[in-house]
């Protein structure tokens, strides 16, 4: 199968945008009519580019989308926080447009975030983005490449690119539906230096050195520079009865290069170690 609206997932991580079935919007806009999805999905942490907060964010996450048969289409959702707070902590409007011709297929969107100031997901600092993505079908695999821009309202505009390796299994009469993949993200670290610089880690979880720090004064050694930022598998499930999909979507990332982090008076060298995260959802399309 081809792929739509897979731009949308490679960079926000399932704690923002995994509530969208691709393959289901694949499947109708190609069939040749416009059609609206809803879905209701839980997502056990937001992960961003392999980053996390030592503190799971667990969502419950509403969204609601219009797909028009052109390749038009526009998304809002909400992610409400189930742990302690228990409060809407981010919803995003996104517009975009996809084609496919011939094997080769891809898109642009364009997402709006607005984060609950005392939101601790490691990506609540950024505003915003645009991303483009083009692949090519080779049946036995797709390979994919894409590109964003994330925008916040402080600070420098992170520039991120991917390369994704995934392919799409059908069994049951293609009513059960697998698609592995395979994901290198990279790119630069301002969205992360605004993580520390607004005080997460520090203030909402116990003593510790970096509380006694002012935050301007924290730094991400070479935010600025283009890394590798993490290595992600995946191995989505989707089962398909009547107008209903449910899905289920494990994710296992292994972040890559470890950040020094800069105050004036000391250099603190973090760890990352290897998270899995997990969604399931319903989701529901009605053609209009």
């Amino acid at each position: 199968m081809k792929r739509l609206l897979l731009f949308l997932m490679i960079f926000q991580g399932i704690g923002l945008s995994a509530q969208a079935d691709k393959n289901l919007r694949e499947e109708k806009t190609d069939e040749g009519f416009s059609f609206l999805f809803a879905d209701l999905s839980y997502s056990s942490d937001a992960v961003f580019m392999g980053r996390r907060d030592s503190v799971a964010a667990p969502y419950l996450l509403p969204s609601l989308g219009y797909y028009h048969r052109s390749g038009f289409y526009a998304d809002a959702s909400l992610s409400y926080l189930v742990k302690d707070e228990n409060r809407v902590d981010m919803g995003l409007l996104s517009a975009g447009y996809r084609f496919d011709a011939n094997g080769l297929n891809g898109g642009i969107a364009a997402t709006k975030y607005f984060f609950n100031e005392e939101s601790y997901n490691v990506q609540s600092q950024t505003s915003g983005n645009l991303m483009a993505l083009l692949g090519y079908d080779f049946n036995f695999l797709e390979l994919s490449v894409t590109g964003s821009a994330y925008f916040s309202e402080d600070g420098e505009t992170d520039f991120f690119a991917g390369l994704i390796l995934d392919n799409t299994l059908s069994l049951i009469e293609n009513k059960l539906v697998l698609n592995p993949s395979f994901r290198l993200n990279a790119g630069s670290q301002y969205f992360y230096q605004e993580y520390y610089q607004t005080s997460r880690l520090g203030n909402r979880k116990g003593k510790n050195a970096m509380q006694q720090v002012p935050v301007e004064t924290i730094e991400v050694e070479e935010a600025s520079n283009f890394n590798l930022l993490s290595v992600e598998l995946s191995l989505p499930v989707y089962y398909y009865h009547n107008q209903f999909i449910f899905s289920f979507r494990p994710h296992l990332a292994f972040p890559q290069g470890e950040s020094k982090i800069i105050t004036p008076d000391f250099v603190y060298e973090e760890t990352l170690d290897d998270v899995f995260y997990f969604s399931v959802g319903i989701g529901y399309w009605l053609i209009p």
